[in-house]
């Protein structure tokens, strides 16, 4: 019998709050995914009980419906019930009417700082480069050519404002050239003069601020623009909205600027940069050890991107910044020594392959692959990451290292700590590599053994054709550690996991390709043998839309057990920030009976479940 995907969809929508409390609305390999306006509207308990669906996720103003297999055809309906347009939604509220915090505001600064990290970083090691030349009297400063490339080098530090006033109102939906126009006209020459004559607006004194290198002002004048874009555009008849909106918007958020968002701004500015020297300032150098000691199990978690409005307030406040950097240098090359440790001392060629390269990554920068291939998979290689990491951070913290350019430290950015005032301050972050990368090396050479990497277990005793082999090479976990609600309580099926050490995704037994999804990071499979899987590559990878994937098959096609089904670029999602750990689920496992392997290492044709 056909399912009623209009009927679901209808309940779906209307236990969500209806058209007007979706402001996104999108959908994964197995679930509908709403950004709702009012979380209290959701009536999840009814959510729950619909036929159709498996599950209901909330947390602040996502909510997640687990539908399964059938997820594409309960969207098609959904999006011919309403539009759904994010633009034109409130600002999403908590229940109770109180604003959402936590992990929304990160998620709103670090969209909001993010984007500048390049521009930051290009100008940044440019001007350190420069100042490391004429350090060793390679450069004249007084040359044209070098005083040119300073003045671009500077320039995105400077132009703080106006890239935070882009980036902020791209994140959160307002008029991107009139919040650029705004912000800008407090960098304007006649806007100085102005301020320099000791102005009065309102009968209200201008306080005199230099606003470039300011960036909580900016933030402030694009969050009110924001609000009264909105209620202008509500009220302002169409046939005058393009000229009138902006126009009352110039007219209201520039003068309050001038008045009191601006110096607001410079005040949380300056208290954000005064807290975390605070912090430096009681435990000195430990502090730098400490945050260094536990950057992997950040990282991990994506948690260390909190530090990122801090440094880069810290680069524009006091062009220095000394905490931070220096942990996450300490932390960056010992990811790299000890995945070179295990790659000398291992006899396992793929784990050797994979932790060298993982090594020469996490020296140059980029830790991820090192971090999710080699230190979590393996205690004793964590351990040793976080003793050293923590020496060599304590080392840059004792040494009072400061860094100048806010990017991922390596070997290729060391310029970021030429200081042209004292010359020591790159020698001691030498120093302090030095001391992370050899001690990662021999921690991990002295606690890591091939002894301690546990090889899964196989169900015994299984009959000709009712084994499911593993889809994936790597490190088998039980589902209930994925690190995803809906995986982990098997509400769409039982099975497990794993964190892979290779790419590919092949067929655990002969069957029939029922679905490929667009975003090519999941397929569904119709075993011979009476199994119907899911086997989705990672976590909210769906958001990067195919890329990184590359599917072998499609819908109806006939595999064999160990046919290569997909392949996919393991480091790359891993620096875009997903972890790509595995499930592997059996979604009618309620009609069966399954037996499943132990936890522990496996390659490509090992029995990972068992139908009995």
């Amino acid at each position: 019998m056909a399912k009623d995907y209009a009927s679901l969809a209808k309940a779906v929508l209307q236990l969500v709050g209806g058209e007007e409390n979706i402001s996104h609305l999108e959908h994964c390999s197995t679930r509908l995914r709403f950004s709702v306006v009012d979380p209290a509207k959701v009536q999840k308990d009814e959510l729950k009980a619909t036929s159709g669906v498996m599950g209901v996720i909330q947390s602040g103003n996502q909510c997640q419906v687990v539908i399964g297999n059938d997820v594409i055809e309960a969207y098609d309906e959904l999006v011919k019930l309403g539009t759904f347009n994010g633009d034109n939604a409130a600002a999403p509220v908590a229940a109770g009417g109180k604003k959402i915090s936590g992990a929304k505001i990160l998620d709103f600064m670090v969209g909001t700082f993010q984007p500048l990290v390049p521009a930051m970083a290009g100008g940044g090691i440019l001007k350190a480069l420069l100042s490391l030349l004429v350090m060793v009297h390679w450069v004249d400063p007084a040359s044209i050519l070098c005083r040119v490339l300073n003045l671009v080098a500077d320039a995105p530090l400077f132009f703080l404002p106006l890239m935070v006033a882009v980036t902020m109102a791209t994140k959160i939906g307002c008029n991107k050239i009139v919040a650029l126009a705004t912000v800008g006209a407090t960098l304007l020459p006649k806007t100085t003069e102005l301020l320099g004559e000791g102005a009065s607006l309102f009968g209200m004194k201008i306080q005199t601020i230099s606003y470039g290198y300011q960036i909580f002002p900016a933030i402030l004048a694009v969050a009110v623009l924001y609000f009264v874009e909105k209620y202008v555009t509500k009220i302002t008849p169409k046939p005058i909205r393009v000229f009138f909106v902006p126009m009352v918007c110039f007219a209201i958020v520039f003068p309050l600027t001038l008045l009191v968002l601006g110096p607001v701004g410079l005040t949380v500015g300056k208290a954000i940069t005064t807290v975390m020297l605070a912090i430096y300032g009681k435990v000195g150098w430990l502090a730098v050890g400490l945050v260094a000691a536990i950057l992997p199990l950040m990282i991990s978690v994506g948690a260390h991107k909190a530090f990122i409005p801090y440094v880069v307030t810290s680069l524009a406040e006091m062009k220095y910044e000394i905490l931070y950097l220096g942990a996450s240098l300490g932390h960056n090359i010992s990811e790299g020594g000890a995945a070179l440790g295990v790659a000398l001392k291992t006899k396992d060629p793929e784990l050797r392959s994979a932790a060298i390269s993982a090594g020469i990554s996490a020296i140059f920068g980029i830790t991820e692959p090192a971090i999710y291939s080699v230190t979590l998979q393996h205690k004793k290689v964590l351990y040793s990451v976080m003793a050293s990491s923590f020496l060599g951070g304590a080392f840059m913290g004792l040494m009072k290292v400061k860094a100048f350019v806010g990017m991922g430290p390596g070997l290729a950015g060391m310029a970021m700590y030429a200081d042209p005032e004292n010359a020591k301050n790159l020698m001691w972050a030498f120093v302090g590599f030095g001391i992370s990368i050899v001690a990662s090396f021999v921690f991990a050479l002295i606690f890591f053994s091939d002894e301690d990497i546990v090889v899964s277990e196989a169900p015994a005793d299984i009959a000709d054709g009712k084994a499911l082999k593993s889809a994936v090479k790597g490190q088998l976990i039980p589902l209930e550690e994925v690190p995803d609600e809906v995986f982990a309580s098997g509400t769409l099926g039982d099975g497990v996991a794993v964190l892979p050490t290779k790419g590919e995704v092949y067929a655990p037994a002969d069957a029939v390709v029922e679905n490929v999804y667009d975003s090519k990071h999941a397929i569904c499979l119709t075993c011979d043998n009476g199994a119907e899987l899911l086997i989705h590559v990672g976590i909210d990878t769906v958001k990067l839309d195919g890329k990184y994937f590359d599917v072998k098959v499609n819908k109806g096609d006939k595999v064999t057990a160990g046919q290569l089904l997909l392949t996919f670029d393991k480091k790359a999602i891993e620096k875009a920030g997903y972890k790509t750990v595995t499930p592997i689920i059996v979604t009618n496992s309620d009609e069966l009976e399954l037996e499943k392997a132990t936890a522990g290492l496996i390659t490509k044709d090992h029995a990972v479940m068992a139908l009995r």
